[in-house]
């Protein structure tokens, strides 16, 4: 097994993609290759980048991997909120992703601060 499959943030933020996924599934079919398409973008971008980070030798060469899938995951974040803004999905569907993000990224900063202080 892999070694980055083992993290927790890992696990959570496969389960969070499935949840965008689910979300981005509302979007109007005129959104399609926009705003839907760079959502689920964004979205895998967390988990990939967790997985390429965990492979890399240095701990600077991790860091920089996980600031990639932090940002990725706030920008996911934003876009969830345009699309509430524009009616896509409900203020109900923002309150129920916002504290998934959330623990993802609070994961991410704790292995982040780890890694970077190894």
């Amino acid at each position: 097994m892999f070694a980055y499959k083992k993290l927790n943030v890992y696990q959570k933020s496969l389960e969070w993609v499935l949840s965008i996924y689910s979300l981005v599934n509302k979007f109007p079919d005129v959104e399609k290759y926009a705003l839907s398409s760079q959502v689920r973008r964004a979205a895998v971008s967390v988990p990939s980048n967790i997985a390429e980070g965990m492979s890399r030798s240095s701990a600077k060469e991790i860091a920089h991997f996980l600031e990639i899938s932090y940002g990725s995951l706030m920008e996911v974040q934003s876009q969830i909120e345009i699309a509430n803004l524009l009616k896509y999905i409900t203020h109900e569907d923002l309150k129920t992703i916002e504290p998934k993000t959330e623990e993802v990224a609070k994961m991410l900063s704790g292995l982040r601060k780890s890694k970077s202080l190894s």
